[in-house]
């Protein structure tokens, strides 16, 4: 692809508007595992005593091991609907500018 081609592509109102959305839809991903992920350091931080409540009277098993867990059961939850989100609009998109330059 030359200059004048790759200029064209980037000045594409469709190519622009797939930029938007990519950055957006990442972004608000982003936000939601930093989220999640830093409410569990504060409470590891601020909230030891709670973690380390037993489950149940005489469990070993604490508090913070179902949390801990439910933050990568949120991770793969949101990879999972950003992989959706992905297939159903992004890809279309790119498939869909790839044939108009192609032209």
């Amino acid at each position: 692809m030359n200059k004048e081609e790759l200029k064209k592509v980037l000045t594409d109102p469709e190519f622009q508007n797939l930029v938007k959305k990519v950055s957006s839809v990442s972004l608000i991903f982003t936000l939601a595992m930093l989220v999640v992920y830093y409410a569990f350091i504060l409470l590891l931080a601020y909230g030891k005593e709670f973690l380390g409540q037993p489950l149940s009277e005489g469990s070993a098993t604490t508090v913070g091991i179902p949390i801990g867990i439910g933050v990568i059961v949120a991770a793969w939850m949101l990879t999972g609907l950003y992989v959706y989100w992905a297939n159903k609009n992004y890809d279309p998109m790119v498939k869909q500018l790839r044939e108009k330059f192609r032209r």
